[in-house]
Formats: C-alpha cells, sequence, structure tokens
C-alpha cells in the first residue's frame, strides 16, 4: 500500500458536486493498493499513520499525535499512486489493485483507523472526487509497506498523550 499522508487545517472530498467527507484538522490520506497487498498492509498502515507523532506541541516541535490534538483522517482511494510514468507519455496502471481487491481493503484501513480511536471520513471508492484541502506546514509525507517489514510492527496500544513518551 502506498499512502500520501498530507497534514491539513482542513479537507473534503465531493462527489457529483456533492460533499460525501469532510475533516477540519488532522490528515488526509491518498490511498493506493497494489497487487500483493492484503489485511497486514492495512493494519500496519493504520497504526503507522495513527500513531505519527507530526503536530507541533506547546513549544513548537513535531511531538502530537492525530488522537492529542483531537485530529481526523480523511481517506481517499487513489489507484494513480501505482501509476508507472518511466516509459512514454502515458502513465500504465498495471501495479493498481482491481476494484475487487482495492475497495474492500480501503475500507478495512479505514475501519482500522475507527477502531483506533480515530474519526474517519473518506471519499467514495471508484468515483470521480474533487479533493480539497488547506495543507499546514505543508507537511507531507509518503509512506510505503513495500518498503517496510509489516512484521516489524509500529507501536500499538492506546493514542494517549502520554504514550510513546
Amino acid at each position: 500500500m502506498r499512502a500520501v499522508v498530507q497534514r491539513v487545517s482542513r479537507a473534503s472530498v465531493r462527489v457529483a458536486r456533492q460533499t460525501v467527507g469532510a475533516i477540519e484538522r488532522g490528515f488526509l490520506v491518498l490511498l493506493g493498493v497494489t497487487h500483493a497487498d492484503g489485511r497486514a498492509e492495512a493494519d500496519w498502515l493504520a497504526r503507522k499513520i495513527a500513531g505519527l507523532r507530526v503536530f507541533e506541541d506547546g513549544e513548537g516541535k513535531m511531538n502530537l499525535g492525530l488522537a492529542e490534538v483531537c485530529g481526523a483522517v480523511l481517506v481517499v482511494s487513489q489507484f494513480t499512486l501505482y501509476g508507472d510514468a518511466r516509459r512514454g507519455r502515458r502513465p500504465s496502471f498495471i501495479a493498481a489493485a482491481r476494484p475487487e481487491q482495492a475497495e474492500p481493503l480501503v475500507d478495512y484501513f479505514a475501519a482500522q483507523l475507527r477502531a483506533l480511536g480515530l474519526p474517519v471520513e473518506t471519499g467514495r471508492f471508484g468515483a470521480a472526487m474533487e479533493v480539497e484541502l488547506v495543507n499546514d506546514g505543508p507537511m507531507t509525507l509518503l509512506l510505503d509497506t513495500s518498503s517496510t517489514s509489516t512484521s516489524a510492527e509500529p507501536p500499538s496500544g492506546p493514542l494517549s498523550r502520554d504514550a510513546g513518551r
């Protein structure tokens, strides 16, 4: 799985001019799924994102997580994260998982974030979406489960201000 994680002051997604998901402070996660992905990758990525400490504390240091700032997550499926434009002028999307594999994993990923106690909004899988955001920082991370071992688990447990200190 690939995720572009953007710290936002607000973000929303619309389908056919109707807002289907919106958050204030938190993360916009653009999520791509490839053929080899399964629940283990979704679990790892959800825990990693939920545990990121990229919000400023009282001293201006990126030391706080989503739960500590009462943040939310907007998850938007984006198969184009697996686009390959190395050859030619039109990208190939052969590395992206087919919808029947990707959609349940995107839903599972969002459910795992909710299970970690985070408010989660989503786009609409397969729809033409308009995503609007205000990137806070800017602070953007690219996470890719293929470049890590999902057996190297990110910290688990409650996401509280005292966790990880």
